[in-house]
């Protein structure tokens, strides 16, 4: 397992690497200030960060209450994942609409594309990730299984 340190440095880097990318693509792509993306994009990943910690937390809970344990089966990865998403953008929709002065339709189709972004940004940042601070022999012996947050 990864330990804390390499946690803290994984997470501030996929932050600092996400929004020195999107930002500027986003301003291109969605035709908006880059100012205005960069508001978005820090709000929007403080809100994910604060959220990927309280949901993590009730989401554990609620699987010990349920199932007695917390590890998580394919099927119930995907669960976690949708409705991480979901709760995420039922808090930021509001938001963009209205910091950018858009519709709430508006706000879902550009939020759809910045999830769509981050979804592939964080598949291929982790597997960089992986190979640039691989997790040595001696962190993996008994590990479990990382649960994606």
């Amino acid at each position: 397992m990864r330990s804390f340190g390499d946690r803290v440095r994984h997470a501030v880097l996929f932050e600092l690497i996400g929004l020195a990318t999107f930002t500027p693509l986003a301003a291109i792509v969605l035709n908006q200030p880059i100012a205005h993306m960069g508001v978005i994009g820090v709000v929007g990943a403080t809100v994910a960060t604060l959220w990927n910690f309280i949901y993590n937390l009730g989401f554990d809970r609620a699987l010990m209450r349920l199932r007695g344990k917390v590890q998580k089966t394919i099927d119930i990865r995907i669960i976690h994942a949708v409705l991480f998403e979901a709760g995420l953008v039922v808090i930021l929709i509001p938001f963009i609409a209205w910091y950018l002065q858009i519709t709430l339709v508006a706000a879902l189709l550009m939020d759809i594309a910045v999830v769509t972004y981050y979804l592939v940004y964080a598949f291929v940042f982790n597997i960089a990730y992986d190979w640039v601070f691989p997790v040595k022999e001696s962190q993996q012996a008994g590990a479990l299984p990382e649960a994606a947050g």
